[in-house]
């Protein structure tokens, strides 16, 4: 049977249009069309404007018609967070207190985006300024986990893994500080990357204030789709070198070759791991084992350091922005931040130097371990998705959510590349692996991510199930 086009991947669609066998309209007008049908039970698309969409889609089969030059992703729609600027949309992050500040230019990811030809979609949900792991907005609503209603799908760019996983979008747009790009893809079944600090621009010609520390370190703008090489083909649009970021820089994706060794942890330091979770990450070396690596269970150096430094500068950072984030979010962003929050004695000048020394040499220890495993493979989450709701129940449940995703946060604090890709369904819930690689090895861990795909095959698009 054939699929309809909003089943299809984003790099088929891309090939269809470009062949002149559909057009941008076709395509755009079926994900709208889907949007309609299912996003009532997953409330992942806060926004779509099918004129605006319908008029961008018209203007790319114009020029597939006139025999322009084509980008990699010409005429295919793609949705974007809302925390990414978007010409003439509100970049609201989620909140009330934002809804109102509308941009005048595209982030850098978004040009990126449409210099290739692509179609803005629409805008997805996730929770206040994405300081929680649940995408719950006190501007939107939660979004459902397309696989479970009324469990998380994940933070902070839930409303995207949703909408991707339920057929709405064929590839869309996100930002990962602790696990953000990673952790929706994981709850959703579908993949993602998280790219080296510097191999995607970043920031939004809205801000009002500077970017902050911790961001400047750990955050990262990167691309979701369901398959693979939509991520691939997606982080080839979009990285490179960007005036309005000063960090980024051209490098090439494809570097020299190294041993095709493992390291595979499906039971990290640091606290309880599920079974299932455990499992998944076992299907992913067997798969990996089959297509030629070497696979051998060991943990990376320094980890609870790792967790800890993340830790220390998350909440240094905060600790100076909090004065005026904190009044722009809702009950349940604060509420789970308060839940979660360490004291740590006031920073001063020495503890700040400890903290950078401390950084540095997990670091170190970690580029080390590299060129013995140039990929380490292991949980995104160490639990399946929650229950809406348990990461705000109390203390204990709010510090046991921060547990089960301490494996995404070493890729944050060392800026490290990390490719989320699924590896099954148990329980009715997705399983799936992490594939973290050494700065700017972003194809090591798309290439392993590959082969686990093809054991494993995409689970996705599905219909939003009860």
């Amino acid at each position: 049977m054939a699929k309809e086009l909003w089943q299809e991947s984003a790099s088929t669609l891309a090939q269809l249009i470009r062949s002149g066998q559909t057009s941008s309209r076709e395509v755009v007008s079926a994900h709208l069309a889907r949007i309609d049908a299912v996003n009532g039970a997953v409330n992942a698309v806060v926004e779509v404007r099918p004129d605006e969409v319908l008029a961008e889609a018209d203007a790319a089969d114009a020029a597939q018609k006139s025999g322009a030059p084509l980008g990699a992703l010409h005429g295919v729609p793609f949705s974007v967070k809302t925390n990414l600027d978007v010409a003439g949309y509100a970049t609201t992050e989620g909140t009330v207190a934002l809804k109102d500040v509308m941009a005048a230019f595209d982030s850098p990811i978004v040009q990126k985006m449409r210099g290739a030809g692509a179609v803005v979609l629409a805008r997805t949900n996730m929770p206040d300024l994405g300081l929680r792991v649940n995408a719950e907005s006190s501007l939107y609503g939660a979004t459902h986990n397309p696989w479970k209603h009324g469990r998380t799908a994940g933070g902070s760019s839930g409303g995207e893994a949703a909408a991707i996983a339920s057929g709405m979008s064929p590839i869309g747009l996100g930002n990962d500080i602790g696990g953000s790009l990673r952790n929706p893809a994981y709850c959703c079944g579908i993949t993602s990357i998280k790219p080296s600090r510097g191999r995607v621009a970043q920031g939004n010609p809205s801000a009002v204030f500077e970017m902050a520390a911790n961001a400047q370190v750990m955050l990262a703008d990167g691309v979701l789709a369901r398959h693979v090489g939509d991520v691939r083909r997606g982080l080839e649009v979009v990285m490179g070198a960007h005036r309005g970021d000063p960090q980024t820089i051209d490098a090439p994706l494809e570097g020299r070759p190294v041993a095709k060794r493992v390291a595979l942890v499906a039971e990290p330091l640091g606290g309880e791991t599920d079974k299932d979770v455990a499992e998944g990450v076992r299907v992913a070396g067997r798969a990996l084992e089959a297509a030629g690596y070497e696979v051998e269970e060991v943990e990376p150096p320094l980890l609870f350091d790792a967790y800890f430094a993340w830790t220390e500068l998350m909440l240094t950072s905060l600790r100076v922005t909090m004065p005026r984030l904190g009044p722009l979010m809702g009950e349940g962003g604060q509420r789970f931040l308060a839940l979660t929050s360490i004291e740590f004695p006031p920073s001063t000048g020495a503890s700040m130097a400890l903290m950078w020394e401390n950084r540095y040499r997990v670091a170190r220890a970690w580029r080390e371990f590299f060129t013995t495993y140039p990929l380490i493979v292991g949980p995104t989450w160490t639990q399946p998705p929650f229950e809406h709701g348990f990461d705000i129940q109390d203390a204990e449940s709010a510090m046991k959510v921060v547990e089960l995703f301490r494996f995404v946060l070493p890729a944050n604090l060392l800026g490290l590349p990390a490719v989320c890709v699924p590896t099954g369904v148990a329980n009715g819930l997705p399983t799936g692996a992490q594939i973290i690689g050494d700065l700017f090895r972003e194809d090591l861990c798309l290439n392993a991510a590959e082969a686990v795909e093809a054991a494993v095959g995409v689970l996705t698009p599905i219909d939003p199930r009860p």
